[in-house]
């Protein structure tokens, strides 16, 4: 996701973040913040949640959007408004424009999930499908604006997006005054620049660290160029943080202010969205559990009381599937396993009989007589199993090659 370079803009600073907090009062909700034992034991200090999965429209993107419109000139609300999402700033803009009676027009990728393209209806957008991918999306909403004199919301390279969203930042501070870091998942830098601002204005001693998956981190060269710098080839299950290239006005912020930018892999973020969902029973997207991912990856490098903010909970139900499954995987407690048996009565149950002794769940079975790779008296038995963990896994193939089986793969 590549967005053009909106021009140069006045810096932020505290006095707009604070005004942008007054101006949301009965807007955005205050969100919870909530304790983890489990990361808590794994830092050695205490970790908060700070759970903007759990503001309006499921994202913090409602704050920025609605300052920015907010501060729209009347010639300018009248044109009415344009944005270019796959789904957080969609529904951001569209519910901050119906809130200010201010006509608005998304324009959604081809294959944005359908609960987020309804979501955004909801709000009160018109959604127009356009592109395949978010850079024809967005060259659409570009042309939209220039062809109508609709304003364009940029989802993060604005001084009143940055100023929007620098709230969470004084919520975390009144929240947690004792904390020390904040973690928090970068995009195209909106967010950790408006957090920046605020948490350095005010405790300067409190550490901040952004957080990007690896297959789009844009942020780690284009600090070690000193500007932005365009990735081409981005490949990450955490789209809320796929960002080809870094934001201006937030980079400039995010360099002087941020302390450090980590990257995580999927293999971390899908364990850390598990955690969310098991263990502190919140729904979390993938961007919004980059700071969770970040903890796990290496717990010792933060210092507490630590604030990891959860970004986002708007994620697709088969998304969802499918990467808690690589989750499972990842933290060992998902077992694939192919073996070959007698094909004789009974030797599908006797099969399924030793897994159940070893205590291992059955979660698929794939049962094939016919393949020509298999002997006259074969069958060949694929099994998806739940486990306890990676002990339970070598416990698991152990039990079943004392039974007999010989495992292929």
């Amino acid at each position: 996701m590549t967005f053009s370079t909106p021009g140069t803009f006045r810096p932020v600073i505290l006095d707009d973040i604070r005004g942008a907090q007054k101006m949301l009062a009965g807007v955005a909700r205050m969100t919870a913040m909530e304790g983890s034992r489990h990361l808590s034991q794994l830092v050695g200090a205490p970790v908060h949640f700070k759970c903007e999965n759990l503001q309006r429209t499921g994202s913090f993107k409602l704050r920025g959007a609605y300052v920015r419109i907010a501060g729209l000139s009347p010639e300018e609300r009248a044109a009415g408004v344009v944005a270019a999402s796959a789904g957080n700033h969609a529904q951001g803009v569209a519910l901050a424009s119906s809130l200010l009676g201010v006509r608005s027009t998304v324009f959604m990728p081809m294959g944005a999930p359908l609960p987020k393209v309804a979501a955004t209806r909801e709000y009160g957008a018109d959604v127009r499908m356009q592109g395949h991918v978010i850079d024809e999306t967005l060259a659409a909403a570009q042309e939209y604006a220039h062809e109508t004199g609709a304003v364009f919301i940029h989802p993060f390279d604005h001084p009143d997006i940055i100023a929007g969203q620098g709230t969470v930042g004084l919520e975390i501070l009144e929240q947690c005054p004792e904390v020390r870091t904040i973690v928090v998942g970068i995009g195209g830098g909106g967010l950790a620049a408006g957090i920046a601002v605020a948490v350095k204005a005010l405790r300067p001693d409190v550490k901040l660290i952004g957080v990007q998956a690896e297959g789009a981190a844009a942020y780690p060269p284009s600090l070690s160029a000193g500007h932005p710098v365009s990735i081409d080839h981005l490949s990450t299950m955490a789209d809320g943080i796929k960002v080809g290239r870094p934001g201006d006005v937030p980079f400039k912020i995010i360099g002087d202010l941020v302390d450090e930018v980590r990257t995580v892999s999927e293999d971390a973020l899908s364990s850390a969205l598990l955690l969310c969902l098991e263990r502190a029973k919140l729904v979390v997207e993938p961007a919004g559990a980059s700071p969770v991912a970040a903890l796990l990856s290496e717990p010792q490098a933060f210092e507490g009381p630590v604030v990891a903010l959860l970004s986002g909970g708007n994620v697709d139900p088969l998304l969802m599937q499918r990467i808690l499954r690589h989750g499972m995987a990842a933290a060992g407690r998902y077992l694939s396993l192919r073996l070959r048996l007698t094909d004789r009565p009974g030797a599908l149950a006797a099969l399924l009989g030793s897994l159940s002794v070893v205590d291992a769940n059955v979660l698929d079975v794939s049962h094939v007589r016919t393949d020509p790779r298999l002997g006259l008296t074969e069958a060949e038995v694929e099994l998806h199993l739940e486990t306890k963990g990676p002990e339970h896994c070598a416990e698991v193939a152990a039990a079943l090659c004392d039974a007999g089986y010989t495992i292929i793969d």
